[in-house]
């Protein structure tokens, strides 16, 4: 992105200029984020340390984890400092590392909750044969394809941007730096990145979803072909964590595109971002620690080391 004046820098707009709004927004923004990472670093030291925890599952929630970390991490502390110094600029390195990040960890996460609800459909449908395909080899490869995937996905409209003219105004209207903000401060003609955009939203949103609902389509018909209540009772309770994170991604993800109106878009998008960057992180270790017994007795076990150590 560069111009005929060498923008080196950005105004980050932020979400309003009522300075008792601000302080309310750092207070919530500070004590999710400190939560978010406090929880999603537990959960990644549970699954690393406790021997019960070395499933595929567990893996892929390891990796969620530290998706969940790095996404927030991405754009939150930079938000924060702006917020606590009244600073807005941030240099052009600085904002498209940002709108990388943001991005990759973004859509890794979308890939990964399909790998998670495929590990569900064989655990539910397959439990016999479940050591067996999803073994630690299989799980690292779709661990790793999720990332490939996402810088493939990613990196060819960010290139494209690069070599984008920005006419007189550096202001983002956005906390972050964030593609169509950027996109809208740009002289340039934008339409082919703003298709290569829009095509990979819906081909990311449309894949993961069609293996998402697929997955629970044949785990709902499995669960209810099972002779007892108690037996349904268990295999649901499996992926209900899952299930419950899956609608939190989506759900946020579909708000965006219900907007009442073309004005209202850009406040709607902003208010949504900060939901999905504070909110979801810090209720993925909450939703899985509450909600699974395995995860929940280690969370236990490692409080009861820590309480005997500091005895001793």
């Amino acid at each position: 992105m560069r111009n005929h004046t060498s923008l080196t820098s950005f105004i980050l707009l932020g979400l309003t200029d009522d300075p008792q709004l601000q302080i309310l927004i750092f207070v919530f923004l500070l004590i999710t984020y400190m939560l978010s990472v406090t929880g999603n670093l537990s959960i990644i030291i549970l699954t690393l340390v406790d021997s019960h925890l070395k499933t595929a599952m567990c893996y892929f929630l390891q990796n969620f984890s530290l998706l969940e970390i790095s996404f927030t991490s991405a754009c939150i502390p930079r938000f924060l400092y702006s917020l606590s110094t009244g600073d807005r600029t941030i240099t052009y390195n600085a904002c498209v590392c940002q709108l990388f990040f943001t991005d990759v960890f973004a859509v890794t996460e979308f890939f990964l909750l399909a790998t998670m609800s495929f590990d569900r459909y064989v655990a539910i449908c397959k439990p016999l044969h479940y050591m067996t395909i999803m073994n630690f080899r299989v799980c690292k490869r779709l661990v790793f394809c999720c990332w490939m995937t996402s810088l493939l996905i990613v990196l060819p409209p960010l290139s494209l941007g690069l070599d984008l003219e920005l006419c007189a105004s550096n202001a983002i209207d956005h906390f972050a730096c964030d593609a169509n903000p950027m996109l809208k401060i740009s002289c340039s003609d934008t339409w082919l990145i703003e298709e290569m955009v829009l095509i990979n939203s819906v081909m990311i949103f449309l894949m993961t979803l069609v293996c998402v609902v697929l997955s629970y389509m044949y785990i709902i018909r499995t669960i209810l072909r099972l002779p007892s209540a108690q037996q349904r009772t268990r295999a649901f309770s499996t992926g209900s964590s899952h299930i419950i994170m899956v609608s939190i991604t989506y759900g946020s993800c579909i708000f965006v595109y219900i907007k009442p109106s073309a004005k209202d878009e850009m406040a709607i998008n902003k208010g949504v971002a900060l939901l999905t960057t504070s909110i979801s992180p810090m209720l993925n270790p909450f939703i899985y620690t509450l909600r699974n017994k395995q995860v929940k007795q280690a969370f236990n076990d490692l409080i009861k080391r820590f309480i005997l150590l500091s005895k001793n």
